[in-house]
């Protein structure tokens, strides 16, 4: 994949203050990419968004996805036809339920949409106590600590750096997961095919569980692909002989703005995820029957609070007002659970403070933390621990 290798290259070799540090300054965003003149718009709009998701920043990452991708999208007689005929289930217990008579599911993301990543965590509870055992996550180095670490790391791959992603990751490994990588070397088709016999090598190898693959846009599509011949999910199908339940959560999923988000999003308007079933059982998945999959999530549109999306106050989770330090402005707050920041661990909540006016907080569960204080030139200039009951 062209767009991951060049994301990747530049993280290692670009700018000063990415040397030292993973995590950036909205404005540091804005200058080295959206303001970018050399590259062209879309490559600007995809680093911006990549960059903005990983620091933790998830309003800015849509907006600048939608600076290039954003298109007007107008409710159609189509739209209400489709509502007229399927009813909204809630999408968690659907999978959850269907999960039972499945072996293999599939379910993608938009690799700067965190919110995708928080859905697919709150899965995994159900999905294990329903036989899952293995996940498979596309962004994954060989990193043969990981399992008996139990937390990713900086090492561990690249979109997984982004907080959502380190607690999904930490979520599956707790519960009890085996976390496992698939990725494979080249573009388009050599790429697809290298998925999926990687995941059809670890399935014939490790058979005491049900599998979760979790990968980037299309590759969960079954059927056939304009110059892929077949998709990852396809391609596993035909190794493994196995038909997948597989998941969209990219199509209809909340845009930077109202006017660009798809207006069965706007329609149903749940407070969480849904999927659309009509009333002989059937999923509402698309009009394209020769490249889909067999679910589209319709996604929420998100609240927030001093900049903090509301989905993030989950079940567990509770607000801790940050300490102020008046004399760093702007300042960048990363909490890292108690003994990974040693570890090179991934920050579980990342706050930019652009001024102490205010309150400003961090969104944590139950534990320690060591919360890390960097000014502008990225360097500390405070660390202190705190505990969250």
């Amino acid at each position: 994949m062209k767009k991951f290798c060049l994301i990747y290259f530049l993280f290692i070799i670009s700018y000063g203050y990415s040397q030292e540090n993973l995590y950036w300054f909205e404005k540091d965003i804005e200058n080295t990419f959206v303001k970018e003149t050399v590259k062209d718009k879309s490559w600007r709009s995809q680093m911006g968004a990549t960059y903005f998701s990983i620091s933790n920043n998830y309003r800015k990452a849509l907006e600048s996805w939608d600076t290039s991708f954003g298109r007007e999208k107008k409710i159609s007689e189509k739209d209400r036809l489709i509502l007229s005929n399927y009813k909204p289930l809630n999408a968690k217990k659907f999978i959850i339920n269907r999960s039972k008579k499945e072996q293999i599911i599939i379910i993608n993301e938009a690799h700067h949409n965190s919110s995708h990543r928080n859905f697919a965590k709150s899965l995994l509870r159900g999905l294990y106590k329903n036989g899952y055992r293995y996940l498979g996550v596309e962004t994954l180095k060989n990193d043969d600590s990981l399992n008996i670490r139990k937390f990713a790391n900086q090492e561990s791959g690249f979109y997984s750096k982004e907080p959502q992603f380190g607690l999904f990751l930490k979520e599956a490994l707790s519960i009890g997961f085996k976390v496992f990588p698939y990725e494979s070397k080249g573009n388009g088709k050599e790429r697809e095919i290298g998925q999926a016999k990687n995941i059809s090598d670890f399935m014939n190898k490790n058979k005491d569980g049900k599998m979760l693959i979790y990968c980037g846009y299309e590759h969960a599509y079954e059927g056939k692909h304009q110059t892929w011949e077949k998709a990852m999910a396809e391609r596993v199908k035909d190794l493994t002989g196995i038909n997948p339940f597989t998941i969209d959560q990219t199509k209809f999923s909340e845009r930077s703005q109202e006017k660009f988000t798809e207006p069965l999003v706007k329609m149903v308007n749940k407070k969480y995820p849904s999927i659309l079933v009509d009333k002989n059982g059937n999923i509402f998945n698309g009009e394209n029957k020769d490249f889909y999959t067999d679910a589209f999530i319709i996604g929420t549109t998100t609240d927030y609070k001093n900049g903090k999306p509301n989905w993030m106050l989950e079940k567990g989770k509770s607000i801790y007002p940050i300490p102020k330090i008046p004399n760093h402005k702007p300042a960048l707050i990363l909490a890292y659970k108690k003994g990974e920041y040693e570890k090179n661990g991934i920050p579980e909540d990342i706050t930019e403070i652009k001024n102490w006016d205010g309150i400003n907080y961090l969104i944590l569960g139950k534990g320690i933390y060591d919360l890390i204080y960097l000014n502008e030139e990225y360097k500390t200039v405070k660390s202190e621990k705190i505990k969250i009951k």
